[in-house]
């Protein structure tokens, strides 16, 4: 038996049973009579619907249903309601329109529910779905957000006048029109943080069952967030949260996709119950692309203001989100609350003016990705300091180290009032300049140059809060056979809890990790969850597993006192054994545990807690690109990054859940671009051949480094490490090619750095 603690780099030990083949993924699951559905989506992005004719459909071969939104409310089924309606800030009620479970008077994006078909087999349905006759009325569609803020715009819902669900000013306006008024300096940029498809491995779906003595539901589901999304759902049925059970063994990744409930989750429990059968869906790769929540999608105008020293005076940032069809999710939850929450990043400002406006279209639904909210405020921050290097002369390094709050200054509070408790920002700039190289870099610009290419170098400093849903639990359970039950509300899909979860319960009460069972994924299995999102799980599940040990220890120290004839005071645990001090008598704590059960006081510990504080991982990433200046291609030639996770529980797995972070940041940068016709509101890039995710050979080797300050806001000094990536590579590599361009006199261009994007602006600077 093996021991692995806190900071040791095991091997993940769920990997052997993913690479064999064994993993419970949602299609791996096996069931009894088992039927399927099909979800007939709406061709057109935005629609009156003038009838449907389900006759024909509902007599094809081994059909069992074809529902419609008639059923739905025949059935007293409600609509999804977003997870935030109003402003988390000021309370102020957004302006939406919740979503139903399938349109019925209307469809509002390409994609939308429109019916679902049960049959026997999924051919079957999907021939049925064919025979659905929808007499659609097309109207006119936008799907950008200032199309659907333009004059005589077509309008989504009459719940949200002109299409805008939240117009909001907050920080100081005064302050900021004064510092910009006596300013040196001042740089302004338009900005586009274009929208993206999470595209996660195994695509969203699920099997639904009702069970008709009781009545309860069950739904085995690929989703990273099962207590909460089960709520959601249980309202939508109509039911209380007990009456519905989700289960996800094995989630084939998220990126955020799958944090919020769906209203397919709804429609196979409802199908169950009305079929009286097992019912099953998996969305297709298409349907991916036209129905998952979507990310990003925000234009800001952004301005800087700074003294004739380099020092921020002011910033001003007017943004205009594009919500999609519904406030979905975390909706104008993401524009209230992590948006704002670290604007101004690392940086001493003391003035910041906001001007928040988010608005519905023609589109798939937004909700999160990596970094949500968090990403577009860094992007602007760092896009906006490289653009005042240049107008000032003043090196971008040194501009950042020049304004960055200094250790001695921490915890920080921002200029909104939010706290960051660690954190050594200007070091960690520093030490990843200096591993990056950054001296060297003229004289690999010197060798491009002589190949023809253009070498540029680009950097950007990232920092997000983690935290999510702030309350969380475990139950720690010593089983008869010798081994321990870890029982969480947080969920692995893909980032390794497996071994991560027992290396801190191993660390704190010297179990062998062989011994420790994480189990998870089940909401019968523990009373509630916040899930997997916001990089949460490590520090929530980890404070709390902590916290029960404490309790473990206390409890085991009165049996061993008892079993050692000692006196409490006189036993310390140590190595996984109380021990009588002084002496060489102990017990072990699975005997302590055994003994427990012996005597009705088991060692067996539930823990919950609320969390008052967030953890901020942050770092620096340094890139460097070539540029074939006649085609516009870009090759990401260099990566360099030092982040501060806080204490790693395991740096490999750390490790490897950054680079994953860094290669999806990339792919917006360089590749994806989830584009949508703007006559026909028609998504144009629904399918690999259209949208291109990052490959190994669009990526270079990643170079990544630790400069950890443990953070202060719980027991194991951790910080959030799966998002630092995919905030800080956007920026950091649109400074790069910016830099490569300058000579050409190329000052900007919008979306991915495709071919075409980058040819073109050289073209345009002409």
């Amino acid at each position: 038996m093996t021991l692995h603690k806190m900071g040791d780099s095991p091997k993940r030990r769920e990997d052997a049973r993913f690479v064999t083949g064994h993993g419970n993924y949602l299609d791996d699951l096996k069931f009894d009579g088992l039927a399927h559905a099909v979800v007939l989506r709406s061709p057109h992005a935005h629609a009156l619907i003038r009838s449907i004719d389900t006759a024909a459909a509902s007599r094809a071969a081994g059909v069992l249903a074809v529902l419609t939104a008639a059923e739905a409310a025949a059935d007293g089924l409600k609509p999804l309601r977003p997870y935030a309606e109003a402003n988390v800030q000021t309370g102020e009620p957004f302006a939406f329109a919740a979503q139903p479970l399938l349109a019925s008077d209307k469809v509002r994006f390409a994609g939308e529910p429109v019916a679902l078909i049960v049959a026997e087999t999924q051919a079957q349905a999907l021939d049925a779905a064919e025979l659905v006759e929808v007499d659609y009325e097309a109207l006119p569609a936008v799907t950008t957000a200032a199309a659907a803020r333009a004059t005589g715009a077509p309008q989504l819902a009459a719940e949200i006048p002109g299409n805008v669900c939240l117009d909001w000013r907050t920080g100081d306006a005064a302050g900021a029109d004064a510092a910009f008024a006596r300013a040196a300096h001042v740089v302004e940029l338009t900005l586009d943080n274009h929208r993206i498809v999470m595209n996660p491995m195994e695509p969203r779906g699920g099997v639904g069952s009702c069970d008709p003595a009781t009545g309860r539901y069950t739904l085995h589901v690929s989703s990273q967030n099962i207590h909460i999304n089960r709520n959601f759902v249980a309202r939508t049925l109509g039911v209380e949260a007990k009456a519905v059970r989700f289960v996800a063994p094995d989630v084939g990744g998220g990126f955020g996709a799958k944090n919020f409930a769906y209203v397919e989750h709804a429609l196979i429990l409802w199908a169950a119950k009305r079929t009286g059968r097992k019912v099953k869906w998996i969305a297709s790769r298409s349907e991916v692309f036209l129905s998952d929540h979507a990310a990003r999608d925000m234009l800001a105008e952004a301005s800087l203001a700074l003294d004739g020293d380099g020092r921020f005076l002011a910033l001003r940032i007017a943004s205009l989100a594009n919500l999609g069809a519904y406030m979905a999710g975390a909706g104008g939850g993401v524009q209230t609350y992590q948006y704002i929450h670290l604007q101004g990043s690392v940086y001493r400002i003391p003035s910041i003016a906001l001007h928040v406006v988010a608005v519905v279209t023609n589109t798939a639904p937004i909700g999160v990705t990596r970094g949500p909210g968090f990403a577009e405020a860094i992007n602007i921050v760092e896009r906006l300091i490289d653009a005042a290097a240049f107008a000032t002369g003043i090196d971008a390094a040194e501009l950042r180290r020049r304004n960055m709050v200094p250790p001695e200054a921490m915890p920080m509070t921002n200029a909104f009032g939010f706290q960051v408790d660690s954190g050594r920002f200007a070091e960690s700039l520093d030490k990843a300049l200096l591993r990056a190289d950054r001296a060297g870099f003229e004289t690999r610009r010197r060798d491009s140059a002589a190949r023809g290419r253009l070498r540029g170098l680009g950097f950007a400093y990232h920092i997000k809060g983690t935290g999510g849903p702030p309350d969380e639990n475990v139950d720690v359970r010593f089983e008869a056979d010798g081994t321990v039950s870890l029982i969480t509300g947080t969920q692995h899909i893909g980032q390794g809890h497996e071994t991560t979860f027992p290396q801190i319960l191993a660390h704190r009460l010297g179990v062998p990790n062989e011994r420790i069972r994480l189990v998870q994924g089940d909401t019968d299995a523990i009373p509630a969850g916040g899930g997997h999102g916001s990089s949460r799980a490590t520090y929530m599940g980890g404070t709390a597993i902590w916290r029960a040990s404490d309790e473990i220890v206390a409890k085991g120290i009165a049996l061993a006192a008892d079993a050692l004839e000692a006196a409490e005071a006189d036993i310390r645990f140590e190595d996984g054994r109380f021990v009588v001090s002084g002496t060489d008598r102990a017990i072990g704590l699975l005997e302590a545990a055994a003994l427990g059960r012996e005597k009705g006081k088991p060692l067996d510990t539930f823990h919950a807690w609320k969390r008052e504080h967030m953890t901020f991982p942050n770092g620096a990433h340094v890139v460097e690109v070539e540029i074939d200046r006649d085609t516009g291609k870009v090759e990401l030639a260099r990566y360099t990054a030092v982040d501060d996770y806080g204490v790693l529980v395991n740096p490999m797995v750390a490790t490897g859940q950054a680079h994953g972070a860094m290669a999806q940041g990339s792919g917006q940068a360089l590749l994806e671009h989830a584009t949508y016709d703007p006559t026909s509101g028609q998504m144009v890039a629904a399918s690999f051949m259209d949208y291109a995710l990052p490959r190994a050979d669009d990526l270079p080797s990643f170079d990544l480094g630790f400069n950890a300050t443990p953070c202060t806001t719980n027991p194991l000094g951790v910080k959030g490490c799966g998002e630092a990536g995919a905030i800080a590579a956007f920026p950091a590599i649109a400074n790069a090619i910016l830099d490569a361009l300058a000579p050409l006199g190329v000052k900007g261009f919008d979306g991915p750095a495709s071919p075409a994007r980058i040819w073109q602006a050289i073209e345009d600077a002409r």
